[in-house]
């Protein structure tokens, strides 16, 4: 596997073997991120490229096929084909369910209000 190369201005990866796809993969936590770069062949799916990032090794108690992953803000699955260029974003779970949060703030508001 070839070193990654920077990004160019278009924040798209280039590669010069064209059998080969450049593809980010980053999650994201409150207070850092982590980011790293990989060349998988051409018609990959996203699996392919966990497995290649060894995000194994950086969510030990969660294997990568299980954990829920995007493209650019898109929910995807782990059989979802790559593109050249593609970022795949891991996607923490909730720590709260949203709804739940919505009504209590809804009842805090009601009882500020008396």
């Amino acid at each position: 596997m070839p070193p990654p190369e920077p990004l160019t201005t278009k924040g798209k990866l280039p590669t010069s073997q064209p059998d080969q796809l450049a593809i980010t993969v980053v999650a994201a936590w409150p207070d850092r991120v982590w980011q790293k770069q990989v060349y998988v062949p051409a018609g990959s799916v996203i699996i392919d490229a966990l497995h290649a990032a060894q995000v194994e090794q950086v969510f030990p108690d969660t294997g990568a096929a299980e954990l829920p992953v995007g493209i650019y803000g898109q929910q995807r699955s782990a059989q979802h084909p790559l593109a050249h260029g593609d970022r795949i974003e891991i996607y923490r779970p909730l720590v709260f369910d949203p709804m739940e949060s919505r009504r209590r703030r809804a009842r805090h508001r009601q009882n500020k209000r008396g």
